[in-house]
C-alpha cells in the first residue's frame, strides 16, 4: 500500500493479506528495496504506477486502484508486463452523476452566491438579483460513458435538449451526436465534461472551445482537471467569453489556481464527486474485492481495458 487508505480498506485487507505499508515507512527507497522485490499486489489511489516503480516491484501480479480513473496507472507498461490493473467503475456512478447535475444547478442558479448573500445580511438591504437558468439551454455532455449516461438520463427530466461527442456515436441513445468537440460546443450552452484523464485528453477544453461555448456558456467539469486548460478558463471567465463554471476538479490537485479563485460566478469544489460515505465504502470494498479474487485464482472482478486477462471459459 503506497498511500493511506479508508479504514475499512485497510483493515480488510490487513486480515486477508500481509500488507507492507509504504506511507508508513521512514525511508520509502529502503523500503521498496526491502520489500519490493516480494510485493504480488498494489493497493492505492492516486498513485504513479510507472515504469520505474515496476523495475522495483518484479513479482507484481496486480494493481487494484481505487477509483474509476487510473490516469495516474501506466496502465500499457502493466500490460506489456503481464500485470493486471482493475478500478472501480459503477459503484460510484450514481454519486457522481448526482452531484455532476448538482453542482450544474449551484452554478447556473448560483446557489453558493446565494447562500453567502443571506448569511451576509444583505438581503436586509435589498433582494439578490435575477440568475441565469437551464431553461433554454442545451447540454453537450463530453464523454458519455458510464456517468455520461447517468448524467444524461437525470437531465432529461429537466426538459433540456442533450447533445454529445465521443469517439464514436452511440446507436442506442437519443441524444444529438457530434462529431468534434468544438462542434459540440457550438451547439451547446452547457459543456458538461465527462471524459477520461490522460495525454490524450490534456487541454482538451481550451480557448476555442470556450469561446465556441460563449457568453451565456457554462463549463461543468466532473472528470479530471486536466482536460481543461485552466488559464484559458480564468481568461474566459474574466473577461465574459463564458458566463460560469462550476469545476469539481483540478489540473494539480489540491492546489487551485488563484486566477479561478478569484472569480465569483465560479463554483468550486474540492474533487467531492464519489465523497459520500455510502459511495467510498463500496468503492473500497470493490478495491479488496479484486484483490481477494485475484489471489482465490478466480481472476479480477472489474479489469481495466488495457489488462491482459482473458477471462477462462466456464
Amino acid at each position: 500500500m503506497m498511500r493511506p487508505m479508508m479504514p475499512h480498506v485497510t483493515d480488510s485487507l490487513e486480515r486477508l493479506f500481509t500488507v507492507h505499508r509504504a506511507d508508513k515507512a521512514a525511508d520509502r527507497e529502503r523500503f521498496l528495496d526491502e520489500v519490493g522485490p516480494r510485493i504480488r499486489g498494489l493497493a492505492g489511489s492516486g498513485v504513479k504506477v510507472d515504469d520505474a516503480l515496476l523495475d522495483r516491484l518484479p513479482k507484481l501480479e496486480i494493481v487494484a486502484n481505487f477509483g474509476v480513473g487510473y490516469d495516474t496507472i501506466d496502465a500499457p507498461a502493466c500490460g506489456r508486463r503481464g500485470i493486471v490493473v482493475t478500478n472501480t467503475p459503477d459503484v460510484l456512478t450514481d454519486e457522481v452523476a448526482d452531484l455532476a447535475v448538482g453542482l450544474l444547478l449551484a452554478t447556473v442558479r448560483q446557489i453558493p452566491q446565494v447562500d453567502r448573500y443571506l448569511r451576509e445580511g444583505k438581503w436586509l438591504e435589498k433582494p439578490y438579483p435575477l440568475t441565469g437558468t437551464l431553461r433554454g439551454r442545451t447540454v453537450g455532455i463530453l464523454g458519455l460513458g458510464r456517468i455520461g449516461r447517468a448524467i444524461a438520463h437525470r437531465l432529461v427530466a429537466f426538459g433540456v435538449p442533450i447533445a454529445y461527442h465521443g469517439r464514436t456515436r452511440q446507436a442506442d441513445v437519443p441524444y444529438a451526436y457530434h462529431k468534434t468537440l468544438l462542434d459540440l460546443a457550438h451547439a451547446s450552452d452547457v459543456l458538461m465534461v465527462v471524459a477520461p484523464g490522460g495525454p490524450d485528453t490534456k487541454g482538451l477544453v481550451g480557448r476555442e472551445v470556450l469561446e465556441a461555448l460563449g457568453p451565456h456558456g457554462v463549463l461543468i467539469n466532473v472528470a479530471r482537471g486536466s482536460l481543461v486548460d485552466e488559464d484559458a478558463l480564468a481568461a474566459a471567465l474574466a473577461s465574459g467569453t463564458i458566463e460560469s463554471a462550476g469545476l469539481d476538479v483540478f489540473a494539480d490537485e489540491p492546489r487551485v489556481p488563484a486566477a479561478l479563485i478569484a472569480q465569483e460566478h465560479a463554483v468550486l469544489l474540492p474533487h467531492v464527486g464519489s465523497a459520500s460515505v455510502h459511495t467510498r465504502n463500496a468503492m473500497g470494498q470493490l478495491v479488496v474485492d479484486n484483490l481477494t479474487s485475484w489471489f482465490d485464482g478466480k481472476g479480477p472482478v472489474t479489469p481495466v481495458a488495457e489488462t491482459p486477462w482473458t477471462p477462462r471459459p466456464t
